[in-house]
């Protein structure tokens, strides 16, 4: 006996599986909606902010100044000072 080819015994094709589906679907929304990001990052670029650079400040700029002006040149420069400070120390030993 041999088994009549119906429609009902023949594979369905791949298109036609919803798993193939949902293996695909993931990873191509994922190009689709970067190539719409980069599409949208270049039509609309961000503006570059012109920040006015802080002046440098010399020692001789700071002899020449009073001491209340030195002490507020000083104080303004006081935070990058200390980050500066920071990251060259070393680190503290823990006491036991």
């Amino acid at each position: 006996m041999t088994a009549a080819l119906s429609s009902e015994n023949l594979p369905r094709p791949w298109f036609r599986e919803p798993l193939v589906w949902m293996v695909i679907g993931g990873p191509l929304l994922v190009v689709i909606a970067s190539m719409i990001t980069l599409a949208l990052a270049i039509k609309y670029p961000d503006e570059v902010i012109q920040k006015p650079a802080a002046p440098a400040v010399s020692e001789q700029m700071l002899k020449n100044l009073t001491p209340e002006e030195r002490a507020a040149v000083l104080s303004s420069m006081e935070p990058a000072q200390k980050a500066r400070n920071h990251v060259a120390s070393p680190p503290a030993l823990a006491k036991p």
